[in-house]
């Protein structure tokens, strides 16, 4: 491989101390903690705070709509009806390549119905002969269950990540992953303010994304600190979590750049209902990565661990003979 000499760019090992900045790493995370919750929760108007709240949370107009024989042209019909006005827009292929749902809030003060005719006539006007199957209204009791049903969705999972890592490590470790995982969680909807993103169901499900890469990072680097506590019973607690960091801090990057460039091209190709969900996941997995090295591993530090009284078991290569 020396003709390619960017393979080795990073290196085998690293020799960062990164507990020595823990302190300060805290610190910034209970503000950026505390800001993003004030941000998202202000200004305590339901049903999302300061979020900016889609369709699914908020209620709207859905409409089936059918241009057979010929198919959608799902970009022309967004394009068509972003300049209504009417805030979140969604339109999505339904069932036969001819027929498409199309999602749209009605302005506040504005009529429905009026509305409705309005986006009927934008929609005709840029795909020619549309049929309108039916149209329907999304009101506020179903969207509140959506937001409910979301919600206790995160902290489901949460709940069931403490329990997983309860069970394979101790349970400090889980309270380092859930703190982690929390931290995430909330820095992410933090994010959502800040970018005015749409808060929808395309959000709840880039954050339990998240969750889940996050709480992968964190159990590899917590099996490696886990060896390394048998193999080294005398180095100080704070070296073994230095250590095990650096060994698995290359192959992080690694992992992490694969899912950055696809999540790249899908923002930048994706078209405008697939970018806030991009970018989502794109934060998350940089926060998921410091959260695992900044959070997860000092909460560990601060809680202590039992040194195991028996001795690291050495990895047999595949194939080789005991």
């Amino acid at each position: 491989m020396s003709f390619w000499p960017l393979i080795k760019v990073l290196p085998v090992r690293t020799h960062f101390r990164f507990v020595r900045l823990a302190k300060f790493a805290a610190a910034l995370s209970i503000v950026a903690v505390i800001g993003s919750l004030a941000l998202t929760l202000y200004p305590f108007k339901p049903p999302c705070g300061g979020l900016a709240c889609g369709i699914d949370f908020q209620g709207g107009s859905v409409m089936e709509i059918t241009t057979a024989p010929k198919s959608v042209d799902l970009a022309k019909a967004r394009a068509a009806l972003t300049g209504l006005g009417i805030g979140d827009i969604q339109v999505v292929a339904f069932g036969a390549p001819s027929s498409a749902m199309v999602k749209f809030q009605t302005p506040a003060g504005a009529d429905a119905s009026a509305t409705v005719k309005t986006v009927q006539a934008a929609l005709t006007q840029s795909l020619g002969e549309v049929r309108f199957a039916k149209t329907e209204l999304v009101g506020p009791k179903v969207s509140n269950e959506l937001l409910t049903k979301g919600v206790l969705g995160l902290g489901l999972a949460i709940l069931a990540m403490l329990l997983y890592i309860w069970f394979r490590f101790e349970l400090q470790f889980g309270l380092g992953a859930v703190a982690a995982l929390f931290h995430d969680v909330f820095l992410t909807f933090g994010l959502i303010a800040v970018c005015h993103i749409e808060f929808n169901l395309n959000a709840v499900a880039a954050i339990l994304t998240i969750i889940g890469y996050s709480m992968n990072d964190t159990v590899v680097v917590f099996d490696r600190f886990r060896e390394n506590l048998r193999k080294y019973k005398r180095m100080p607690l704070a070296e073994v979590i230095d250590m095990s960091i650096n060994e698995m801090l290359t192959r992080t990057i690694i992992t992490s750049m694969t899912a950055v460039l696809a999540l790249i091209a899908l923002a930048a190709f994706g078209g405008p209902s697939l970018w806030g969900l991009s970018i989502i996941m794109l934060f998350g997995i940089g926060i998921g990565t410091y959260s695992s090295i900044y959070i997860a591993a000092p909460v560990i530090m601060l809680w202590g661990v039992k040194r195991a009284d028996e001795e690291a078991q050495p990895l047999t290569p595949a194939g080789a003979k005991s």
